[in-house]
């Protein structure tokens, strides 16, 4: 599961075709939340259409493509919000949208993330696929079609973009385009902060790659050195007496038919043995021409992120520290996971709230336990990492806490084990347990966005 470099890539011709089950069942299920959504909203005399683009960050990233970076709101308790804290990939599509169309900017988030959020979907399909199957494949997304706050993927959000850029350059990593996947998880750190997790993966399996080649020269090298010592012995053997003859003949009588050792040629000097890829799959790793595309896909990696945070650095006048400080405004940083664990344990002082904090404690044991199985069922390397860094910036962050199950959205390598378990009934018994989920998740994110909804 860990090889990156010799697996079969389907042909472009057929790749959509072959995740169209996939993509239709995902369209179909967010299809089903739209219409809940809808008929909610509508029963409550609110606009469906205006609580999808229009509330919370959807209006940050609004006015980020209507007027540049520089509005804040100063709040009575002294704290600042900022918009440069809302990357700017979305805003730059919005506004592009807006350019080549009569669509506000609203309207393009929108249209983005619909678009995007087909994209992730298709892209959660190929790593999936790529790693367990085609069955495999459709039951992932579908399961991140009809997880409880999947009515966030067709909101003017940022997580939809996110996710197929991130879900597209774990798939180029695992299929050995390197170039792609910097690229992509360039374009990946310029969408959100946890786009640090997709860095980490390209980094991950590309060091992984550099030390499997290292130990794979040695090899080679310890391999030459004992077959030229051997080639040594034989000369040395020819010129000695009969009885001498006699005896390596003898030994020679036990190698396979030609003289030749399990995959070399008669005659040549010994060699690593190589596995060949296979028809369509990138060649082998060791060229100067992978590891050059291998290290320019590492550097492109971090340059999205990096270069909007030192950006942020220099426009508040901060330095390197100050995307920091502008996060610090909105109350958000990293320490540990201690206030969301403040937070959980308030819960259990009173009745009513320990239901919600027995919850917590459950949903983040489930995460955890998730993460687990990924990790015994020995996922490549590149989605552990990626999936770690997401699960752990989630929960480890003290950020607003109703927000952290949309922040565990992009996290679809920790529903493998779920897909793998589903994918093993037949279609007759899983179909109504993923149709009954849908509706039930339907049901709760047109609840929850007629509520207090995604901060």
């Amino acid at each position: 599961m860990n090889d990156l470099d010799t697996r079969v890539v389907p042909a472009r011709s057929g790749a959509l075709r072959r995740a169209a089950p996939a993509l239709l069942g995902y369209a179909a299920v967010r299809a089903l939340g739209l219409v809940a959504l809808a008929l909610w909203s509508g029963a409550r005399g609110k606009d469906a259409y205006t609580l999808l683009t229009a509330r919370w960050d959807s209006l940050w990233y609004t006015r980020v493509a209507e007027l540049g970076y520089g509005y804040e709101v100063r709040l009575p308790n002294g704290d600042v919000h900022s918009n440069l804290a809302f990357f700017p990939l979305l805003p730059w599509l919005e506004r592009l949208v807006a350019a080549v169309s009569p669509l506000s900017y609203a309207d393009g988030g929108f249209v983005v993330s619909v678009l995007a959020s087909l994209a992730a979907a298709w892209g959660i399909f190929a790593v999936a696929d790529h790693v367990y199957g085609r069955r495999a494949g459709v039951c992932a997304v579908l399961l991140w079609a009809v997880l409880p706050v999947g009515i966030v993927q067709s909101m003017a959000y940022s997580e939809s973009l996110f996710t197929a850029l991130a879900a597209w350059s774990l798939y180029a990593v695992l299929t050995g385009r390197w170039v792609t996947a910097g690229v992509l998880a360039g374009l990946a750190g310029l969408t959100r902060p946890v786009g640090l997790a997709v860095v980490a993966a390209v980094w991950a399996a590309g060091i992984a790659s550099f030390l499997r080649e290292r130990t794979s020269a040695r090899k080679h090298a310890s391999e030459q050195g004992h077959a030229s010592a051997r080639e040594h012995t034989s000369t040395r053997d020819r010129s000695s007496p009969a009885r001498e003859r006699t005896s390596f003949a003898r030994d020679r009588s036990a190698a396979p038919e030609g003289g030749a050792r399990a995959g070399e040629r008669a005659g040549a000097p010994g060699i690593a043995r190589r596995t060949q890829a296979p028809e369509g799959a990138p060649r082998a790793t060791g060229t100067s021409g992978v590891r050059l595309r291998r290290m320019l896909g590492m550097l492109l990696a971090p340059l999205g992120a990096a270069g909007y945070v030192l950006w942020v650095g220099h426009r508040t006048g901060d330095g390197p520290l100050g995307y920091l400080d502008v996060q610090a405004g909105w109350r958000n940083g990293f320490d540990g996971g201690y206030a969301f664990a403040r937070f959980v344990a308030d819960k259990f002082t009173s009745f009513p709230s320990a239901l919600a904090g027995l919850g917590l404690v459950v949903g983040v044991g489930l995460v955890v336990w998730l993460y687990a199985v990924c990790v015994r069922q020995r996922q490549p390397l590149p989605l552990l990492v990626y999936a770690g860094v997401v699960t752990a910036l989630a929960l480890c962050a003290s950020s607003y806490f109703g927000s952290k199950p949309r922040l565990l959205l992009p996290a679809f390598p920790l529903l493998l084990p779920l897909a793998l378990a589903l994918a093993r009934l037949r279609t007759p018994r899983s179909a109504p347990v993923v149709g009954a989920v849908a509706a039930a998740s339907a049901v709760y994110g047109a609840f929850w966005l007629n509520g207090s909804g995604p901060p």
